[in-house]
């Protein structure tokens, strides 16, 4: 999918890990992996808000589309 999450981006900048993101918006540590790993198929509009409040950020901080063949796009999910 040509569509990659920039989560672990964000988290990086704010000195934030998956776990303390998780539990200030109150969704599982594996849902949150999911998305951070891009392998979600879709993500709430009230999860995406809730992770900008939280990172003081915009919706394009952590979604950003790559056109393209989705084979080029690297693969983060050993990120963790």
């Amino acid at each position: 999918m040509p569509l990659i999450t920039n989560l672990d981006v964000m988290l990086a900048k704010r000195k934030m890990t998956l776990t303390e993101l998780s539990e200030r918006i109150n969704i599982t540590l594996a849902n949150l992996s999911i998305l951070k790993k891009g392998k979600a198929k879709a993500v709430r509009f009230t999860t995406l808000e809730a992770i900008c409040r939280e990172l003081d950020c915009q919706p394009g901080d952590i979604l950003e589309y790559i056109p393209g063949d989705p084979d080029d796009i690297p693969d983060n999910s050993n990120d963790e």
